[in-house]
């Protein structure tokens, strides 16, 4: 029970987040919302290693010291997770043409609390809540697997995208083409899909918290992003939502 209330709690703090981000239209300072005004700073490289380490380490190490049952459903959340987070923290951040920017500390603290939290959840109840030997053959998994790698598909090859077009001039450019001609933020789109599916998969109270803080964090960002985009093109298109297509 005080498991199943901490991810409550985490749930509504995750929907509050949300709430203040969106009506106050806080830009959090770093990639290209960046701002000297929030207090020390640190390579942004760095910055993404030091943030999505504690994801990276502390699911894994969770799920499996704790005496719940190790089955392959666990091994299959628990490779997933790793995939989606050496990616994340080991290759991505050495990708981003940010050189000489810096990231403030204080966004890197916030970042390392909010996935050391979300990896704690989920590590904790494969390791210590699940009791049932699920099987691998049913249908949430096949369907959340599909919808996990569709989602992974949107959120690198668009992120690889953005990559592309800095190495091709200095200063941001206005993304065409796919996703990018209905929405802003592909990236972040199909990082929530990711996750969504996930969540299919696993099908645990844990897993659903995650997906809802992904969609609260990502969300904002993605609509900070979409404003801007039109502030800085005036030719931005005027049919583009920010992150979900014909929606938002």
């Amino acid at each position: 029970m005080t498991f199943l209330f901490l991810n409550y709690l985490w749930i509504a703090i995750a929907l509050a987040t949300f709430l203040s981000l969106v009506a106050l239209k806080v830009r959090a300072p770093y990639g290209r919302h960046s701002s000297g005004k929030w207090g020390p700073v640190v390579a942004n490289k760095w910055g993404w290693v030091l943030m999505e380490l504690p994801a990276l380490l502390i699911m894994p190490i969770v799920s499996f010291s704790g005496p719940s049952p190790k089955t392959n459903l666990t091994f299959l959340l628990v490779g997933l997770w790793i995939f989606h987070y050496v990616y994340r923290t080991l290759i991505f951040p050495f990708k981003i043409k940010t050189k000489h920017k810096k990231m403030p500390v204080i966004i890197v603290l916030s970042a390392v609390f909010f996935n050391g939290i979300n990896g704690l959840l989920n590590g904790y109840f494969l390791g210590y809540i699940n009791t049932t030997f699920a099987h691998l053959n049913t249908l949430n998994v096949y369907f959340g697997l599909f919808i996990f790698f569709i989602g992974m598909y949107v959120n690198r090859s668009s992120d690889q995208y953005l990559i592309s077009l800095r190495e091709k001039q200095s200063g941001y450019q206005l993304p065409r083409g796919g996703l990018f001609e209905s929405i802003s933020c592909p990236n972040h789109f199909g990082e929530i899909v990711e996750w969504l599916g996930f969540a299919i998969i696993a099908w645990n109270i844990s897993a659903v918290t995650f997906v809802i803080w992904t969609a609260c964090n990502l969300i904002p960002r993605a609509l900070n992003h979409h404003s801007w985009y039109k502030d800085q093109f005036n030719n931005y298109p005027e049919s583009r939502k920010a992150i979900f297509p014909n929606l938002l």
